[in-house]
């Protein structure tokens, strides 16, 4: 519930009497306490019957307060516009909790969710898409809100209690709780499906707002609310597709459907086993280290073993343990002084490495390499590979795709090969495209493909007459709300939900605006980027094709650089950064007394040593640039050219597990195009990262020994793949296009006897073409007797 923690001035909500704010001596205040009241006076003056006006809401029963409701639903018709803005705002009051009944965070958290499937069972939820949907259609306050030279909160204020409702009900019913009643958790399977299915106009209602998002960044709708868009619209995907403990069962069930060997493990339980290492050293700090040496001082911090690179650091794991870390050095990793030590002090600091282990598994079964987390995979195409060569070299010809056959090869290739095929990973995508191939090949003897309308699907084939429109405004949102963005004259507007009609004329009122502009761009990145993330890896599941597109579509649209300018930033700022007054945060602001906001307070921030929202941006960007350049060459070599070694580098400061993983993948995929000498400099890195990511056996990427990488190749393998993609989507969704495959009726008795549906205007001139066309025509009949 963290992305509901908005603060008064956005959501309306209502301070508690026993604030006693007064507004002439609080200045802070004065608007936030006026915006506040609005749901709950709306609230309270739709309590007009008498046996309901003098009693609180959770003293209703349920029949009284589902009638309350109906003549909330029936007020919400009415043409007055006003009238329908102080009924949603009621009805925001109730979706929030009835904060005004209730004493304690738990009591508001509990009304909230039983007042939430109260709404969704009367129907409130498809009476607030109508509204949505008249909001958005509504061409003049567009054409208003172009015309302005500044847009502020007055300009979305119908959009923004509307959409506030919408993501309190979507959010409270995803969410599943152990004690939930059984009408709750059925009233849940029914939303989840109304959601996912085309029920809302003809479409899922993530287009919707896929729609909203796109005329924002057209300059059409600059009023729109982008932040609350966003965050309605990721959960509505994560509602109806499923996250990612979802998406593993996925997997599962898919690989159980195709006959293939089961996951080797749980990639979530090994992620979250995983302890964070240490970041490498910084230049400053080796250059004090050589500076010790020469003047005949042991180095006040040694270099430390290679073990100790999985320990934690207990004092704090995101201070670095030197303030000098914090200095950014664009030439840390070119410069070839991190990790080495001087040869006269070699064999004194770094301990002696243990014994090699043993060249053959004692056994005949699969072993895994003790103290690595994942186990090790091989493609099928790397086996024909090792094939290939190893029959050049020792008989002269090869067998094609033939892996069996090992007849004249020495014994250690018989067991290598061996080896390889126990720990042969066959993935989904590979069957998909195995089986695209066959279905284009023989599209007549094979058949129709049968198409589970699944709401992946569902929601891919809606998507795709608009995919790069709705890509490339996703990451136009992302560049204006990245902190390392500057601000442009042609640059959209993405605080237009943000700013008050009035600037801020104190100092701290410009601090607590700073505050939540910060806080709302946090917002932005952290949607977009789990919702990119959520659609590649259900469209890579669903099929590989359109995951490849998704992913054709963002790198078109520079999605890489614009990820690594994301991360050229002081990362251990960013994930540190305390943009947040915990006493506005809902529900506490309602609940407890406010105390007053001095400077002092919003400078101080909340106690939390890192921000969990920055992190898990950081680390969903990572996860999309891993997706977008795995097993892709050309995009791995963006990499290379973009320099993003000393940038991925940086954000190894940040002592998380998981965030460490991601960066030390893309470090390994580029590593044999960066040189010998960059190897040879960051031995540390490369140590972590045999250390933390997943073995391919016959991966030689500490070497550079890569002969598939050729420059003159990248462009030919983006164009190959578009060309597959391309008949996947003519075959599967283009109708038009297999007219020829269609079957016709030869029959003359049944096409005559077909039914016809003709236009009106046809009946009104049928006699006149009767008598120009037929009757005034002469017709030789004797000319059908002729032989031509």
């Amino acid at each position: 519930m963290q992305e509901v923690k908005s603060k008064g001035i956005a959501t309306g909500s209502k301070p508690r009497q026993k604030w006693k704010c007064n507004s002439r001596k609080k200045s802070i205040h004065s608007q936030f306490c006026r915006t506040c009241r609005l749901a709950y006076i709306m609230y309270k003056k739709q309590m007009i019957t008498r046996d309901t006006r003098d009693r609180r809401w959770i003293e209703l029963t349920v029949e009284e307060q589902r009638s309350y409701v109906m003549r909330l639903l029936d007020a919400l018709e009415v043409t007055d516009r006003d009238k329908r803005l102080k009924v949603a705002r009621a009805i925001l009051y109730l979706a929030q909790g009835v904060f005004d009944d209730c004493d304690t965070e738990v009591d508001v958290l509990h009304w909230s969710r039983h007042n939430v499937f109260l709404l969704y069972d009367m129907g409130i939820f498809t009476a607030l898409l109508e509204l949505l949907s008249m909001e958005i259609d509504n061409n003049q306050a567009c054409s208003s809100a172009v015309r302005k030279p500044a847009i502020s909160l007055a300009d979305s204020t119908e959009l923004r209690v509307l959409l506030s409702i919408m993501y309190l009900i979507v959010e409270t019913i995803r969410v599943q709780t152990e004690d939930d009643r059984p009408e709750w958790r059925a009233s849940r399977e029914v939303f989840k499906n109304e959601l996912g299915s085309p029920l809302y106009n003809g479409e899922p209602f993530a287009l919707l707002l896929f729609t909203m998002v796109t005329k924002f960044c057209s300059m059409n709708a600059p009023h729109f609310p982008m932040k609350k868009v966003l965050l309605l619209l990721w959960k509505t995907i994560l509602f109806t597709v499923g996250g990612f403990q979802e998406l593993q069962e996925m997997k599962v069930r898919g690989r159980e459907r195709l006959n293939l060997p089961p996951l080797p493990e749980d990639s979530i339980k090994v992620v979250r086993a995983m302890r964070a290492a240490s970041p490498p050293a910084s230049a400053m700090e080796l250059i004090e280290q050589q500076q010790q040496q020469k003047r005949g001082r042991r180095s006040r911090r040694p270099l430390v073993k290679q073990d100790s690179l999985d320990t934690y650091n207990e004092r704090d794991p995101f201070k670095n343990d030197d303030a000098r870390d914090e200095e950014e050095d664009p030439e840390d990793t070119d410069s070839g002084i991190e990790g080495e030590v001087d040869p006269l002090d070699r064999d004194v600091i770094i301990q002696p490495p243990p014994p090699p282990p043993p060249l053959r598994p004692p056994t005949e079964r699969v072993n895994f390499p003790k103290g690595l987390p994942w186990a090790p995979k091989v493609r099928e195409k790397d086996i024909e590979h090792f094939l290939e060569t190893s029959r050049n070299k020792f008989i002269g010809f090869t067998l094609g795709n033939d892996t069996d056959t090992l007849v004249g090869l020495p014994r250690p290739i018989h067991e290598s090969v061996k080896t390889l095929k126990q720990h042969k990973y066959v993935s989904i995508a590979e069957v998909q495209i195995k089986k695209e191939d066959e279905l284009q090949q023989c599209p007549m003897s094979l058949g129709e493909e049968e198409v589970a309308e699944t709401p992946t699907e569902m929601l891919y084939l809606g998507m795709l007459p608009n995919l790069s429109q709705y890509v490339i405004a996703l990451l136009k949102l992302l560049l204006a709300a990245a902190p390392t963005s500057k601000a442009k004259t042609d640059s959209i507007n993405i605080l237009a939900d943000v700013l008050p009609e009035e600037m801020p004329i104190t100092v701290l009122q410009s601090m607590k605006l700073g505050i939540d502009v910060n806080r709302h761009k946090e917002i932005i990145v952290k949607a977009i980027s789990a919702l990119l993330l959520l659609l590649l890896k259900h469209f890579k599941l669903n099929h590989i094709y359109q995951f490849e597109i998704v992913s054709q579509h963002l790198v078109f649209a520079n999605c890489i650089p614009l990820i690594l300018k994301f991360f050229n930033q002081n990362i251990m700022s960013y994930i540190s950064a305390k943009n947040s007054i915990c006493v506005l945060d809902f529900p506490h602001c309602v609940v407890h007394e406010m105390p007053e906001l001095t400077a002092e307070s919003l400078e101080a921030g909340d106690s939390n040593q890192f921000c969990w929202r920055n992190l898990f941006s950081c680390i969903n960007l990572l996860r999309i640039l891993n997706k977008l350049t795995k097993w892709k060459h050309s995009r791995t070599m963006m990499l290379v050219v973009f320099k993003s070694a000393p940038i991925l580098k940086r954000a190894l400061k940040v002592k998380q597990a998981m965030m460490q993983l991601y960066v030390l993948k893309l470090l390994k995929i580029q590593t044999k195009y960066l040189g010998r000498q960059w190897r040879k400099s960051n031995m540390k890195t490369m140590s972590a990262i045999y250390q933390k990511v997943r073995h391919r056996l016959n991966d030689d990427w500490a070497y550079g020994n890569d002969i598939d990488a050729r420059p003159w190749d990248f462009q030919a393998e983006e164009c190959a793949l578009r060309e597959s993609i391309e008949k996947f989507n003519s075959r599967r969704y283009d109708r038009n296009k297999n007219g020829d495959f269609v079957p016709v009726d030869n029959c003359l008795q049944s096409v005559l006897g077909q039914r016809v549906e003709l236009p009106e205007d046809f009946h009104y001139s049928y006699e006149m073409w009767l008598e120009r066309e037929v009757f005034s025509q002469p017709i030789q009949w004797e000319g059908l007797l002729q032989n031509p």
